[in-house]
């Protein structure tokens, strides 16, 4: 698959749909599959507008939530049956990404939820989005880090297709869960996201706002897909307020400031994808510059909240052994004011112990493992960027670590 930049993305799904009679009262990806008119229509328009690239409706189309709406066992076949109708409906005309969406469980200790109990939800998603013939993956609409690292971790799992990550922001660029838009930046593109960026949130002035903090850390190019504006309620229809002629003005300084790929959210229409494509004809997009030159002599990496920099050739000082006690030696280490928190992982019962107190880690973090399957377990399941310290052979470390975008104690890059 080949793109170059720019890309025009597609526009709204479920605004959209309403316009062929969707009522938003039923599971939405049942309705498109009963009402295939509708997805042929809808990337029809886009492909015809300038789309390079379209989300096949599999928004939800996960077997939890399908479940939820009393169609349990209909992943594969809804999946493939809505990806089937969009590469129909653009003929050869762009490409079509799996989309993905949040699932809306929480892993422990803020939910009940494991990591890997996600994973697989996304996996028989993606396998099924695979095998109809999608190009890439869109992991998009993401509200918490975990659940964006177990649908991006399974889509690699299966191929090395691109895999475009977008989150929803506040105003202040936190997540649902207080993670700053930087820090899943730092996160995804070190795990080797094609892509990165915002999508629906608000509309492109407040989008704009935070691509320009992203600005200061990518590396990838950056994804604006935002919403038509705030929406309002006007004689009981939702009503979007930024026509597509204001959408589009927002582009050339979103291009200066990383921004290769535009789309739209909620509220657009192929008219605004129409426009977006008039106006990327003519722009020059901002080359992304490796972290390392501008940050010459320091080391980038972020916790599941916040970014964190620690000068080149930095190692651990102050370790602790994943036992029984572990949850109060933390409080210890955040007394003693150390830079870098280091773990030691023996095994499956300090693994066990880990995945529950992993998210309460807020220093940055060095993982000692001298097993790879530990190692491997260990970055798999922390929801950030770690330092890693191991006796293994530095090959088969480094394959582990490139895998989670991990950094190796007193790396020098």
């Amino acid at each position: 698959m080949e793109l170059y930049l720019p890309i025009i993305l597609d526009g709204a799904t479920g605004s959209q749909l309403a316009r062929c009679g969707y009522d938003g009262k039923t599971c939405a990806e049942k309705w498109t599959v009963d009402n295939p008119d509708s997805v042929l229509w809808l990337h029809d328009a886009y492909a015809s507008a300038g789309s390079d690239i379209v989300y096949a409706p599999t928004f939800q189309a996960n077997e939890a939530k399908l479940a939820e709406a009393g169609y349990a066992g209909f992943t594969d076949e809804c999946n493939k049956i809505l990806v089937g109708l969009s590469k129909k409906a653009v003929d050869g005309r762009c490409y079509v990404a799996g989309d993905i969406s949040p699932i809306g469980k929480f892993i422990e200790p803020l939910g009940e939820s494991s990591f890997d109990e996600i994973h697989d939800i996304y996996l028989g998603q993606i396998k099924a989005q695979d095998e109809a013939g999608v190009e890439l993956f869109a992991v998009e609409t993401q509200m918490t880090v975990p659940e964006a690292r177990a649908a991006f971790l399974a889509a690699r799992s299966i191929g090395d297709k691109p895999i475009f990550v977008s989150f929803t922001v506040n105003d202040e660029g936190k997540t649902l869960t207080g993670t700053d838009i930087t820090a899943a930046l730092v996160i995804f593109q070190a795990m080797g996201a094609a892509a990165f960026g915002i999508n629906c949130s608000a509309g492109p002035d407040m989008v704009l706002k935070q691509i320009k903090r992203l600005a200061e850390l990518n590396e990838i190019p950056l994804i604006a897909k935002p919403n038509a504006g705030l929406p309002e309620i006007i004689d009981g229809k939702t009503v979007y307020n930024c026509p597509p002629e204001e959408f589009a003005s927002f582009v050339p300084e979103l291009a200066a400031n990383g921004v290769g790929i535009f789309g739209g959210c909620c509220g657009t229409t192929e008219d605004h994808i129409a426009a977006l494509y008039k106006v990327t004809r003519d722009i020059e997009i901002k080359n992304p510059i490796l972290v390392e030159d501008r940050f010459p002599g320091m080391l980038v990496g972020a916790t599941e909240k916040k970014v964190w920099m620690l000068p080149e050739g930095s190692v651990c000082e102050y370790w602790l052994d994943c036992d029984a006690s572990i949850e109060t030696k933390l409080d210890d280490a955040l007394e003693a004011k150390t830079e870098v928190l280091g773990i030691r992982i023996a095994d499956e019962a300090s693994l066990a112990i880990f995945e529950k107190i992993q998210g309460l880690i807020s220093l940055p973090l060095c993982i000692e493992a001298d097993d790879a399957a530990v190692l491997d377990r260990a970055l798999r399941l922390y929801q950030g960027i770690a330092m890693y310290r191991s006796a293994l052979d530095e090959v088969t470390a480094s394959e582990i670590a490139n895998l989670y975008g991990a950094i190796r104690e007193g790396d020098r890059r």
